[in-house]
């Protein structure tokens, strides 16, 4: 039954998302569409009931526990949410109701590293809160039950947390730098300028 309200919660997203903006642009109706967009976490909210539930019904910790804990955080910490929303609603404004273009994440330098510790941040938010879930489930089962897989994927989280930061760290100490300009691109920029003056 976990498992399957996974799959049903992850679908029911990308089903909202769709109508929502649907909702927004097609209809016209965007505060109908903004209402329907923020039912999305009603989605996670029963996937943690349910789960606590099954819990607390005698179920013993196993693999779909587990995943429904880093699902969740996963789906907190990097989207389906509030992050995605805004990414597909800015190209569909754009491709479809004559929004401006969606300016592309930045390739070099400093605002790279800006924005690899941005990522990083979301992925140690995502990870903490599955943490802080596997936890709630350990202390729910108590002592009595055995919770030795809640603590392995604990420590998964925590490599999750490291790779990020470190990729970032690579970033910052090591920055990308932009490539060196053409010919062609160079005339161009000289001749902007030339017409500038």
């Amino acid at each position: 039954m976990i498992v399957t309200l996974i799959v049903l919660s992850e679908a029911g997203f990308w089903v909202l998302l769709a109508a929502g903006l649907t909702l927004r642009y097609a209809a016209r109706r965007p505060r109908a569409g903004t209402a329907v967009l923020l039912c999305e976490p009603l989605l996670e909210v029963v996937l943690l009931v349910v789960t606590a539930i099954d819990l607390r019904d005698g179920a013993e910790p196993d693999w779909k526990h587990e995943l429904a804990a880093v699902c969740i955080g996963f789906t907190v910490g990097l989207g389906p949410g509030p992050a995605t929303i805004r990414w597909v609603d800015a190209r569909v404004a754009h491709r479809f109701a004559g929004g401006p273009k969606p300016v592309m994440p930045p390739k070099y330098g400093r605002a790279r590293a800006v924005r690899e510790w941005r990522t990083a941040g979301r992925w140690t938010l995502a990870a903490v809160i599955a943490i802080a879930l596997l936890q709630a489930a350990a202390w729910y089962v108590g002592q009595d039950g055995d919770t030795g897989s809640l603590r392995m994927w604990q420590q998964r989280m925590l490599w999750v947390i490291g790779v990020n930061l470190i990729v970032a760290g690579s970033y910052t100490l090591f920055p990308k730098t932009a490539p060196a300009p053409t010919r062609e691109q160079a005339r161009e920029q000289e001749s902007t300028r030339e017409h500038e003056v």
